[in-house]
């Protein structure tokens, strides 16, 4: 009983707000989790298909012969990514350069722009790159998604 003129809460009553009040914070911690995957796996999509583009763009360029001749060995595709940034000289230009990307990507799941690469002589499924051409681009996390695929096989 309380005598008059006191105010506060019981120890009961202060257990029972705690307990609440965990419960909710041991809910939220695992949502906010999955949410900061989710938008990293949405930020990976959009990279890849930015990269991918940009390859495909150049792949384009060179086969209507707006590069001039195709460099023996890349089969049209460009020779690093630098490439797409730094841009290549039209043909029959001097000084009209073409570029496919801005900046690199940065890899949200390894935070850095160093990507996994692929040319069209490597194992579609391996990670080793060659250095012939840049056909492909991965990422080099070795995580998994909620699915069970490796990020890498994006």
């Amino acid at each position: 009983m309380r005598r008059k003129g006191q105010r506060g809460l019981t120890l009961i009553e202060l257990i029972v707000a705690f307990t609440i009040l965990m419960l909710l914070s041991a809910m939220a911690i695992p949502l906010a989790r999955y949410r900061i995957r989710r938008e990293r796996e949405q930020q990976l999509q959009y990279a890849l298909r930015e990269i991918h583009d940009a390859i495909d763009k150049y792949k384009d360029a060179a086969d209507g012969g707006k590069l001039g001749p195709i460099k023996l060995g890349t089969d049209g595709y460009p020779e690093t990514l630098d490439v797409l940034v730094e841009g290549v000289k039209l043909s029959g230009q001097v000084d009209k350069k073409i570029k496919f990307l801005r900046h690199i990507p940065k890899d949200p799941m390894t935070n850095s722009r160093e990507w996994g690469k692929r040319s069209t002589q490597d194992d579609p499924k391996g990670n080793s790159w060659g250095g012939q051409n840049v056909f492909d681009v991965f990422t080099k996390s070795t995580e998994k998604a909620r699915d069970g695929t490796p990020y890498s096989e994006w």
